[in-house]
């Protein structure tokens, strides 16, 4: 309990920077992320992200992801078909603007272990259909979970959460964007976990902070 109220804690106290915060440029992240068994070989993912300018209420894009996986090797070697409906709301010379993308991807997981270590590759290929463009983009995710109070990912167990993603267009310029984070996790259960952490996004030669939330919710719909 005492690990519960430690991470609801540092989840109270990102809430109460980000209301202190209003006239920075740091955004606030809530995400679901659910990757749920729906055979011994296939899952289905299932995504929602509700990001925002500021705490909350001045939306910045909503993102839906779904997508169905296979395994190449058991729970592990992850190769996967999706969509993404992107909803985004701009600022363009002080007004909001509302601009929609659909998106497929493929991508390809793998996962390795280093005795408390969990590292995970993320290889994604990205085709968005935006209102009068379409562009073609690729990311790779590097991510690292260690466990701080226990040996391995158990129930009750505080981990540290980090990754690295860098995103290249297909055409000039190639450099999109970078991505680092850092947070704090709790294991609630065998398939279900918490996060909170700050995510630090280089682009177009500019720092951005975002607060980010997430829960992750792997319970599977199989029998098994």
């Amino acid at each position: 309990m005492k690990i519960v109220k430690s991470l609801a804690l540092i989840i109270f106290s990102l809430g109460t920077a980000l209301f202190h915060a209003q006239d920075n440029d740091l955004g606030a992240w809530y995400m679901y992320f659910g990757n749920n068994k729906i055979s011994k070989k296939w899952n289905w993912h299932n995504e929602i992200q509700y990001r925002n300018f500021d705490a909350g209420g001045d939306l910045e894009q909503l993102l839906i992801r779904t997508g169905i996986g296979y395994d190449l090797t058991e729970n592990n070697n992850n190769v996967l078909l999706g969509y993404g409906f992107i909803l985004s709301q701009p600022y363009v010379n002080g007004e909001k603007k509302e601009n929609i993308e659909h998106r497929i991807f493929q991508q390809y997981i793998t996962k390795q272990k280093f005795g408390r270590f969990s590292l995970q590759h993320r290889y994604r290929l990205e085709e968005r259909f935006l209102e009068d463009d379409f562009r073609m983009r690729f990311r790779y995710l590097l991510g690292l979970n260690i466990p701080i109070n226990r040996k391995e990912m158990l129930p009750k167990t505080l981990y540290a959460s980090v990754y690295n993603e860098i995103f290249l267009h297909f055409n000039s310029p190639v450099f999109d964007r970078n991505r680092v984070y850092g947070a704090l996790g709790y294991v609630i259960s065998k398939n279900l976990r918490i996060e909170a952490g700050y995510m630090n996004q280089i682009q177009e030669n500019k720092n951005r902070g975002q607060v980010q939330i997430g829960f992750y919710n792997n319970i599977p719909f199989n029998k098994n």
